[in-house]
């Protein structure tokens, strides 16, 4: 059985396969863009990318199972790579350089091996399980990621990605309580308000729906660099829904307010 050593470089290379591709359609005048059924789009690019790690597992991993956005679900394992071949396909279409290839390995339902690449942001995020979370351009050439240590909502820096996709699950209310009790509110959005909490440089980040292949990496990213990722119940992130990424400190916090807010003390 492979070590999560091993893993971890096959991930890399997996990685260095989708930046080639990825990056050669990008902002490519003839860049074909469909539409899904559900209305978000889809270019060539996603599907050469997972096609092209598919076929990377299938001579490198032939025992474990892959599921991608694309191409769904193809074999039998407990050890299965989780793809998405470009998060972030709408910035991806207009020419916006905040886009990212997402990798997971999973062992059950638990990632063990997580990473983001970002090649037109020149950055990829990863992290193994009990080996900590890093930030560079390759395995050799990286610096440790830690989660901030502020410890205060009023001193928080919160990133999402759209206002309506909370008014879509109905809670739009709870979480512009949430935004109004932080010192600032951006929408980096997609995988970019995830990996910066995991470096410091947020302090939260929350999504209200999210599908498996939209946030794979996260929890063992956001966890291995001393931080939490969980649902709106605090519960293990595991088959979509809404994902919570905070520097733990604030994560009960936040996960208050997104349930409703503080209950108001009543008077005796």
């Amino acid at each position: 059985m492979a070590s999560f050593d091993d893993d971890l470089r096959l991930a890399h290379v997996l990685a260095d396969a989708a930046d080639d591709i990825s990056v050669k359609h990008f902002r490519a005048l003839d860049l074909k863009v469909d539409t899904k059924p559900d209305l978000t789009p889809v270019t060539e690019a996603d599907r050469a990318v997972e096609e092209s790690l598919r076929n990377v597992l299938s001579r490198a991993r032939p025992r474990d199972a892959v599921i991608g956005e694309e191409f769904g679900k193809t074999g039998n394992s407990h050890r299965v790579w989780c793809i998405d071949p470009i998060d972030g396909t709408k910035n991806y279409v207009r020419g916006v350089p905040v886009w990212a290839t997402m990798i997971a390995l999973l062992e059950g339902d638990r990632p063990v091996v997580g990473l983001v690449s970002a090649p037109a942001l020149n950055r990829r995020w990863w992290a193994s399980k009990d080996h900590g979370t890093w930030m560079g351009r390759s395995l050799t050439k990286a610096t440790r990621c830690l989660v901030s240590q502020v410890s205060e909502l009023e001193d928080a820096s919160l990133s999402f990605s759209e206002l309506s996709e909370w008014e879509q699950q109905n809670r739009l209310d709870s979480f512009l309580g949430l935004q109004r009790s932080v010192w600032r509110a951006r929408a980096y959005g997609d995988f970019w308000s995830h990996v910066m909490v995991a470096e410091g440089a947020v302090d939260i980040s929350a999504e209200p729906e999210l599908s498996l292949w939209d946030a794979a990496p996260l929890p063992v990213i956001l966890e291995e660099a001393g931080g939490r990722a969980t649902d709106l119940r605090g519960q293990s992130f595991t088959d979509g829904g809404a994902l919570v990424c905070t520097n733990g400190a604030l994560h009960d916090q936040v996960l208050t307010w997104l349930n409703g807010g503080p209950t108001p003390l009543r008077a005796t």
